[in-house]
């Protein structure tokens, strides 16, 4: 008999670790080819982890709840043979969708851990600590001591500092000047919350008879945390326009039978919108961009992130990579690939990674505007209404008219670091502009 090292997969360029949710085998069980071993959970996705070999679960090195480094050995398998002990990445796992989850801007992203890195001692400077890698370099990188490392309370494995622990300590570093000035001015009953050397204070609700109380599950967890990690990151600011999308209306009108008969699927208003909004990135590419720091990464690459609803109502945003080389036909391709596979939980990791702006279309819900919340790192997010027949007035070369036309409005939200207002407003103006001068008979 021979022994087979499991690796913890590499999710995506961005993941440097995950966490064992739960082992759908036990030391002893017998394993087929492909069979699922356990299910991992990153900061952007569920998976299923398979084995590409056949043989016994003879150990487990982690348990449920451990976070673990990407390429690090998981589980020891006994297959048949007289082969050295063997290491192998497993192949791409079954991925259930969560909602991207971005790390605060404040925080640098953490290079990827190698594997020689991650063999490594992490016992570091004398502490009889257990430190991961990638905990060390977010530590490095924030300028935090060995001293100040060792205050935080790790939620890991025998008290492991995991990486959401070390951002959490980082992301709260600077509440401790301003905490007190909030709690003085706040209404409601607060809870005072130490984390290391920083102070924070929350509200406290208060519960009455009758209340139901409900627990979050993780993907909603993970969305609050994505939330609030983003408005406190970037000082938002939404600018608005209204836009006559008659042409764009009567142009799908006379297409979208036509489309359906040819290609054997719908075509809607979305890859519509993606083509307006890349060709107004082309004109203002200061809207393309990612802050890191005090610097600034112009994005050659236009991903667009479109939000999609799951079967549990929850949204995650497929990205289109490289939306900028692709025609109309080729973006109603994506759009509707990309949208069956979020709701049939199927979206792999690449899907969801390496967005440079968002569309999310609030319309789709009855709502006539919205002010979306910046998916980080991106510095742009746009949303479009729902489209009404209105009266507007027109211009013709007989004089003004009131018609009824089919109007939407478009709102922008911006981080104000980056984007100023006059840059935020020309780009959503421009985009308005694109979708008003559609061309009515164009070909599909």
């Amino acid at each position: 008999m021979s022994e087979f090292q499991l690796v913890m997969p590499k999710m995506g360029e961005s993941i440097a670790e995950a966490t064992i949710i739960r082992w759908t085998k036990k030391e002893g069980d017998s394993i087929a080819v492909d069979e699922t071993v356990m299910e991992i959970a990153t900061d952007k996705v569920d998976s299923e982890v398979p084995s590409p070999k056949a043989g016994i679960l003879k150990k487990c090195l982690y348990k449920d709840g451990d976070v673990v480094a990407v390429n690090e050995t998981i589980a020891i398998i006994e297959i048949e043979g007289t082969e050295a002990i063997s290491t192998s990445v497993p192949a791409v796992p079954v991925t259930k969708t969560e909602p991207p989850v971005v790390k605060p801007t404040t925080v640098h992203a953490a290079p990827a851990v190698s594997t020689e890195q991650q063999i490594q001692t992490t016992h570091n400077d004398g502490s009889n600590k257990f430190y991961s890698p990638l905990v060390l370099n977010i530590a490095r990188t924030e300028n935090i001591s060995m001293a100040q490392l060792e205050t935080i309370s790790g939620t890991g494995a025998e008290g492991r500092v995991t990486k959401r622990d070390i951002l959490a300590y980082v992301q709260n570093k600077g509440n401790i000047s301003i905490a007190p000035q909030i709690a003085k001015t706040q209404s409601v009953q607060t809870e005072k919350t130490t984390t290391g050397d920083s102070i924070s204070y929350k509200p406290v609700a208060s519960t009455n008879g009758g209340d139901e109380i409900i627990e979050m599950d993780r993907m909603r967890r993970l969305i609050a945390d994505h939330m609030v990690m983003s408005k406190h990151t970037s000082p938002h600011v939404t600018s608005f326009v209204e836009a006559d999308v008659t042409n764009m209306f009567v142009w799908r009108e006379k297409a979208k039978k036509v489309y359906e008969k040819r290609e054997g699927e719908k075509i809607t208003f979305t890859p519509m919108f993606i083509e307006c909004v890349v060709k107004a990135i082309k004109d203002f590419p200061m809207v393309n961009i990612t802050v890191d720091g005090y610097n600034i990464i112009k994005r050659k690459a236009i991903n667009i992130g479109m939000a999609a609803a799951l079967p549990s109502g929850n949204l995650i945003v497929p990205v289109i990579k490289n939306a900028d080389t692709m025609n109309l036909i080729g973006l109603t391709k994506m759009v509707n690939e990309l949208a069956n596979k979020a709701r049939a939980n199927k979206l792999s990791p690449d899907d969801i990674q390496g967005g440079t702006f968002t569309l999310t279309n609030v319309g789709g819900f009855g709502n006539v505007m919205g002010t979306p919340i910046i998916n980080q790192p991106q510095v742009a997010i746009l949303a479009t209404g729902t489209i009404k027949k209105k009266p507007a007035v027109l211009e013709t070369p007989m004089g003004d008219v009131i018609a009824i036309r089919h109007m939407m409005f478009l709102s922008l939200s911006y981080d104000h670091r980056v984007v100023d207002g006059s840059l935020g407003g020309s780009f959503l103006r421009r985009v308005g502009d694109y979708m008003e001068q559609w061309d009515v008979n164009r070909e599909i």
